[in-house]
């Protein structure tokens, strides 16, 4: 007699699609990812253990949350360097930012403030979640302006673009790199953000992957082999290193 339940099939894959994660929450202690230096260094050697080698760490900027500058920033990062360097931890961690695209931004630009970049004059940015932009067109003309040329972090989460994919063209092109979050690709952030996101690559908008790192929650999941058999599905056709090349 045989079973009508068939064995699940074991998933094995050791595909991980970055070296370099241009987004990750890991300096210790100054906005909504690692609270210290101990979770710091946890979420770095997991995020080793798959293939990464450097992270660029791009803590949030928001203007009535997480005030952060590049002196607050600058500080948590070589409190974690030293961290790693005392601990012979190989691993290389430059700093940026992910800047919520809110009046205080706007504000900074205007007054001339030099931003925190990638590399080059990219930057890395971000709408809210609450409610859609005005005018995303007026934005990225600020800060094109401004001298920079902006990635919009996560486009795939924003639940106002789910009804209307064409705004995803559109953000491209108006001058938005689109970055995508690794895990909506498995669901973890819910199906419309993975059907999004799944859309967004078969239409060839995303520019640049990236972890979004927070916590050990978000490494665990990065580093099941169901997650990773996924990414190498969905992500395998291209080099997403490009970006320090």
């Amino acid at each position: 007699m045989f079973s009508i339940f068939k064995k699940r099939e074991k998933i094995s894959s050791n595909y991980f699609p970055i070296e370099t994660d241009i987004h990750s929450h890991i300096l210790p202690g100054i906005d909504d990812g690692s609270p210290d230096i101990e979770t710091s260094i946890m979420l770095i050697e997991g995020l080793m253990s798959v293939g990464v080698k450097r992270s660029i760490a791009t803590p949030h900027i928001i203007g009535d949350l997480y005030r952060n500058n590049p002196d607050t920033i600058n500080a948590a990062l070589t409190k974690l360097n030293s961290a790693l360097q005392s601990r012979n931890i190989n691993f290389e961690v430059r700093a940026a930012a992910e800047y919520m695209l809110d009046s205080y931004f706007f504000e900074l630009i205007n007054n001339g403030q030099k931003l925190l970049t990638l590399k080059d004059n990219i930057i890395l940015t971000e709408f809210s979640y609450a409610s859609m932009p005005d005018d995303p067109g007026k934005h990225s003309f600020a800060i094109q302006m401004a001298g920079y040329n902006p990635i919009l972090a996560h486009p795939e989460r924003y639940p106002y673009y789910y009804g209307n994919y064409r705004m995803y063209h559109r953000l491209a092109d108006l001058g938005f790199m689109l970055q995508l979050n690794l895990l909506s690709l498995t669901g973890y952030y819910g199906k419309e953000a993975a059907k999004a996101a799944d859309y967004m690559l078969k239409n060839e908008l995303v520019s640049f992957v990236g972890t979004d790192m927070h916590h050990e929650r978000h490494l665990s999941m990065l580093r099941e082999d169901h997650s990773r058999y996924i990414f190498e599905k969905q992500l395998s056709h291209r080099n997403w290193n490009d970006f320090l090349e």
